[in-house]
């Protein structure tokens, strides 16, 4: 199992998750660039993790980085965990969310996009949900 507040068996996962977002969210999957509804995505609100729910990004953090996945270039405090990940021959960071420990995808950094962080998070839609922002 895991040490997040959210800990599920993998079949009570795939009872509330689609195959896709199964195979993305527990078994670190990629969906294929360009493919996402969240990647070209302009609406104001939050970005939650589609497996518990929990806020991930605000909208005001996206940006198109034209890699063919939704991309961020900072998270909501304490939302997302970080770690090292040796697979597919080479070292990235991978990104969970830090309630369920669903993968959302890997951060680049140094890339040289003008952004506050200089990075970005390469984030699978199918990991996402979003909340529209409420207007007032």
């Amino acid at each position: 199992m895991s040490n997040f507040p959210v800990n599920k068996s993998a079949d009570e996962w795939r009872a509330i998750l689609s195959p896709e977002q199964f195979r993305v969210l527990r078994q670190a999957g990629t969906e294929r660039p360009g493919t996402g509804e969240y990647n070209k995505h302009k609406e104001q609100g939050v970005y939650k993790c589609a497996g518990c729910d929990a806020p991930l990004y605000k909208s005001t953090t996206k940006f198109d980085s034209g890699c063919g996945w939704p991309a961020f270039f900072d998270a909501i405090p304490g939302a997302v965990g970080r770690k090292e990940d040796r697979s597919m021959g080479m070292t990235r960071i991978e990104i969970v969310c830090n309630n369920c420990g669903g993968h959302l995808g890997h951060v680049f950094k140094g890339e040289g996009f003008k952004t506050p962080t200089d990075e970005r998070h390469c984030v699978n839609s199918v990991s996402l949900s979003f909340k529209p922002e409420e207007s007032s």
